[in-house]
């Protein structure tokens, strides 16, 4: 029987599939980012409340850690907003190829976070994806925009995945995903109530786009949140970073199934994010290769210890 690592690391390429799926929706949705966001948490924390009522999870946590999930919760808003408005001024395989980067960002925040070391590949690695992004926007300067609000939504990826892996370890999956993406729903409320978005067309929307966003905050939001947040119990951030940049593959696989014509792009396209993934596969490579030896050196030294 597999362990619980990796019961968990499959549950998470599973997750990251469906995530690849939410760009496709975003494009396919026809609703500005903003309203799109919005929805999209509001009905997904009403799936979450369902389930933890039907599991009988207590809800309760300190109001420190309350305002702590909530303040997460704004990161995630902000990274699901900058990254459907990339999608929507540029297209899902340039969002997706540049939002890769998210494994470089957590390489250089884990040392401030968690007070490491830069280790001198991951400073070539990130150059060598810079020279990939610029593969990218010289081939794909139209979407100059995009590419900026994507690798925004990169960072606020990273950020996120560190910030909630604190979180992971101490407290039930749902309790944290229920409270942060309220988080993220009180901030875009305020937002929007502040620049007058809840218009009289605001909750006017297509069949479609009901139809798109309830796969969208229940399958992709309600159920990949939560279940996203309960495999980071088992696995590092990084680890959990390095295998959601398997989401572009994902994703832009399902966006030429679906989206056809509007996802071809020039071969010199595919190059720059070719050079991305495979920095990011050589970091994780020797990412892994490093924790061995040092957990080897560490065992040996118990043994001659001992």
């Amino acid at each position: 029987m597999p362990n619980d690592k990796v019961k968990s690391y499959l549950h998470l390429h599973f997750i990251v599939f469906v995530w690849g799926f939410t760009a496709v929706l975003g494009k396919k949705i026809s609703l500005p980012a903003l309203s799109l966001v919005w929805f999209r948490m509001s009905l997904a924390v009403l799936f979450m409340l369902v389930y933890v009522a039907l599991m009988r999870i207590r809800m309760r946590v300190p109001l420190q850690t309350v305002v702590a999930f909530l303040v997460a919760g704004f990161v995630i808003a902000l990274h699901w907003l900058t990254f459907f408005q990339a999608i929507k001024v540029s297209n899902v395989s340039v969002t997706l190829a540049c939002l890769s980067t998210g494994a470089f960002f957590t390489a250089f925040l884990e040392p401030i976070f968690m007070k490491r070391k830069v280790v001198w590949y991951e400073i070539v690695f990130g150059l060598l994806v810079i020279g990939g992004l610029c593969i990218i926007f010289q081939v794909e300067s139209r979407f100059w925009e995009g590419i900026l609000l994507a690798l925004t939504s990169a960072f606020l990826s990273a950020t996120f995945a560190i910030v909630n892996g604190t979180f992971a370890s101490r407290f039930d999956a749902a309790v944290i995903s229920v409270y942060e993406i309220m988080g993220g729903i009180l901030l875009l409320t305020v937002w929007l109530a502040v620049t007058g978005g809840f218009g009289p067309g605001f909750f006017e929307l297509s069949l479609s786009d009901w139809t798109y966003l309830a796969i969208l905050s229940s399958v992709c939001t309600a159920y990949a949140f939560i279940a996203s947040v309960q495999v980071m119990r088992h696995l590092t951030p990084y680890t959990v970073m390095l295998t959601i940049n398997l989401e572009p593959v994902y994703g832009i696989l399902l966006a030429i199934i679906w989206l056809k014509g509007d996802e071809k792009m020039r071969w010199e396209f595919y190059l720059g994010a070719a050079v991305i993934l495979a920095t990011v596969v050589m970091n994780g490579i020797l990412k892994t290769r490093a924790k061995r030896i040092a957990a080897t050196s560490d065992s040996d030294g118990n043994g001659i210890e001992s």
